[in-house]
């Protein structure tokens, strides 16, 4: 254990300099850039993406089903299963009135409390995006609102079964598997 310590603190006084941070692209949720770093005396170019940030909704239905939302997505082209999510609306909105907002949006249920349960990076090599992680109880049935290019099914599923098609491969979704299994921790079940 003490030489994993004395190589982590080497690793860390390796001086990384950013040299220069170049816009090379600004879309409608992210900012891509282009980076000169110096490492160990060498000039290395790096892709930097920032996202503003978003928040993501666990739902636990009264009968313990956990809703889940059938969308597709562009960048793999197909339809995943996962939690509700959504970016912030502005950098400074908190994360929690973001997630309180997804939940009914998306899934057309809204609840009183939300619980914080986890914060997730999802791709720190080369973004900065930070999801946290809300678990939701005492749901009330409102409506869905989504956005004009938006088509999302709403689906109830068992906790058992979430977690079967996790170890099968069949739920890729960082956010998604992440808040699964902290929940079932939380919740007992492996």
């Amino acid at each position: 254990m003490e030489q994993k310590v004395e190589k982590q603190a080497s690793l860390e006084s390796v001086p990384v300099k950013r040299l220069k941070r170049e816009l090379k692209y600004q879309g409608t949720i992210l900012k891509m850039y282009e980076d000169t770093v110096e490492v160990n005396g060498h000039q290395a170019k790096w892709d930097f993406i920032h996202h503003d940030g978003a928040a993501a909704v666990l739902p636990v239905t009264e009968d313990g089903k956990i809703l889940m939302v059938r969308q597709y997505r562009n960048a793999l082209d197909r339809y995943t299963l996962e939690i509700p999510a959504g970016k912030l609306d502005s950098p400074d909105e908190a994360k929690i009135d973001c997630a309180y907002r997804e939940l009914e949006e998306v899934t057309g249920y809204r609840c009183d409390h939300l619980e914080y349960l986890m914060s997730v990076n999802t791709t720190f090599a080369f973004c900065d995006g930070a999801l946290d992680i809300f678990l939701a109880r005492d749901l009330k049935k409102t409506h869905q609102h989504l956005d004009p290019d938006e088509e999302i099914e709403v689906e109830a599923w068992e906790l058992s079964d979430l977690l079967k098609r996790i170890y099968a491969g069949e739920l890729t979704d960082g956010k998604t598997v992440s808040a699964i299994l902290a929940y079932a921790c939380k919740a007992g079940q492996k």
